[in-house]
């Protein structure tokens, strides 16, 4: 590979993008916050996004937001490829019944990322998007669904692995006999719930997704607090929630037996 300095524009440009993803509407100063790229340029940058179809303006005035014209951009992207395309119609059918939003996750090193989120249909979504969004396999529920069901070697491997993590949400894992009866719990009930102190605001019920192989994923919907007590939502939306996973589970062996 070459060892020529890179295209600082093409940096800039990149980073911009990011901006733009961070929330549904950007002002000029708020971009500007966020990249410290001159305000001039944020602007000479915007007309050229909006003159290839993927920023338009908002009505406020200097506000952008992206359109639906970054999806090609995506399009080549193939990391976890056969879990996005064996969720992603069930996951979206699912919030479009229940309007909740719903996400699955993967695991990478020692967390979940989530690889798919259905934050864009659902009207009930606390954030502007969740993709790439580290969770904690000690804290988070849907963590805890994928380590109560991966393999006992497995799970011995990533708790061990946990407990010298430095992030504030892995703390737990260095009470191993808490966290195994949290995980035995988890695997008994069948389904996880995020730990209350992680946020008061919201609460996520997850349920573990099997391949060919094991455990694959977890899927997980959140709620507001406000709105359900764990045990209510666990009544309402369990039994759809694993259906999902099991269908989603059923594609995953079709496709990678293909």
């Amino acid at each position: 590979m070459s060892s020529s300095p890179p295209i600082r524009s093409v940096l800039r440009a990149i980073e911009l993008l990011r901006a733009l993803n961070r929330q549904a509407v950007s002002t000029i100063d708020k971009l500007h916050e966020q990249t410290r790229i001159p305000k001039p340029t944020i602007v000479r940058m915007l007309q050229t996004f909006e003159y290839s179809g993927i920023v338009k303006h908002a009505p406020q005035h200097g506000a952008y937001f992206l359109t639906s014209g970054v999806r090609p951009l995506t399009a080549g992207y193939h990391s976890e490829p056969v879990v996005v395309e064996a969720a992603a119609p069930l996951m979206d059918a699912l919030t479009l019944r229940l309007k909740w939003p719903t996400a699955i996750a993967m695991l990478d090193e020692h967390a979940m990322i989530v690889r798919y989120s259905t934050i864009p249909l659902s009207p009930l979504a606390l954030r502007h998007s969740t993709i790439n969004l580290r969770l904690s396999l000690v804290s988070r529920a849907i963590g805890r669904a994928y380590l109560a069901f991966c393999s006992p070697e497995q799970q011995d491997a990533l708790i061990e692995a946990l407990s010298s993590s430095h992030e504030p949400e892995d703390a737990g894992a260095r009470d191993k006999p808490t966290l195994r009866r949290c995980l035995d719990q988890v695997r008994e009930l069948g389904y996880a719930h995020r730990d209350p102190q992680v946020s008061q605001a919201s609460n996520t019920l997850a349920v573990p997704v099997f391949d060919q192989h094991g455990v694959a994923a977890s899927l997980g919907m959140t709620y507001f607090s406000s709105t359900m007590k764990p045990p209510q939502a666990v009544e309402r939306f369990l039994g759809e929630l694993k259906e999902t996973a099991a269908q989603i589970g059923e594609r995953l062996r079709v496709l990678q037996s293909t």
